[in-house]
């Protein structure tokens, strides 16, 4: 048989001598948690890797330069663009602690044989629990002392019904909250497995107070959600976004907040119109529009 030397296996860029010193970057515009941190830090002195750190970075140009010498690097929406895979010399794999790759320019990647993955569901519980965490404050009213409602009782649609969709959905269930879904890929039969109730379309999701989205950014789902179906929304309507901002139709947001003044907009990337939707919504507003900070 064919004799493969490691001479020959060390010419391949995704080759990783086991004994050789790497450094692994940690690149994150908003840092992981202390904790996180010091785990991947342990993780890679038990491999022997170095793990350099670029947190809370304001400029791209702060990213290439950090890029420059790495042999692999992890990220959370960091933007990893053909600008910055071309700074990477060394560069053999990007991980985004995350799902989807939006954010990663995978044809360069391919391009240029480095590796992208992702880790759908790694922080599913997180997610649901800052879903909740929003509702609960939109309810209350931002805590002002005026009067709320309870989420009992209250219908919950789902529209993907993923990891994070899943996680959502328990603890809707400690809630006792009635819980629907729709996803293309996941059968009527699973989801009434988990204790939702499937739905057959898109609009049909709308016909419930809260829509939690949950999809990934494709053609498909780039501004679909839009004026149309949330005019379909309940007296209350709360739309809750925890996937990408661009599946939301941002201009007819700010014109759905001018018809309907109960309508709710939960979000936990801010939109490119906040200021607007502010200026719109005055002492409503992180009540009826509630953004957090990336």
């Amino acid at each position: 048989s064919e004799q493969i030397s490691i001479c020959d296996l060390s010419e391949d860029p995704l080759f990783l001598p086991i004994m050789s010193s790497r450094k692994i970057l940690l690149a994150t515009e908003t840092a992981f948690a202390v904790e996180a941190v010091g785990k991947i830090g342990q993780a890679c002195k038990a491999a022997g890797y170095e793990l350099h750190k670029l947190e809370n970075y304001r400029s791209q140009v702060d990213l290439h330069e950090a890029v420059a010498d790495a042999d692999a690097m992890t990220i959370r929406s960091d933007v990893v663009d053909k600008a910055v895979l071309d700074k990477a010399a060394k560069l053999k794999i990007v991980v985004r602690a995350g799902a989807g790759f939006d954010n990663i320019d995978l044809t360069a990647c391919t391009e240029r044989r480095i590796v992208a993955m992702n880790t759908p569901g790694q922080n599913a519980n997180a997610v649901a629990e800052l879903v909740f965490g929003m509702m609960l404050r939109s309810a209350r009213n931002n805590y002002d002392g005026t009067s709320g409602f309870e989420l009992e009782n209250r219908e919950l649609a789902l529209y993907g019904f993923g990891a994070v969709a899943r996680a959502v959905h328990k603890l809707a269930q400690a809630f006792s909250m009635r819980t629907f879904a729709y996803d293309p890929f996941i059968s009527r039969e699973a989801i009434e497995a988990a204790g939702a109730t499937p739905v057959a379309s898109i609009p049909e999701l709308f016909t419930h107070q809260y829509v939690s989205l949950h999809v990934p950014l494709t053609t498909e789902t780039n501004e679909s959600i839009n004026k149309s179906l949330l005019l379909k929304m309940p007296r209350g309507g709360t739309l809750i976004n925890t996937a990408r901002h661009e599946v939301v139709h941002e201009g007819e947001i700010l014109e759905v907040f001018q018809e309907r003044p109960h309508f709710c907009y939960l979000s936990d990337v801010c939109p490119k119109n906040a200021d607007a939707i502010k200026n719109l919504l005055g002492d409503s507003y992180m009540k009826r529009a509630i953004f957090t900070k990336k």
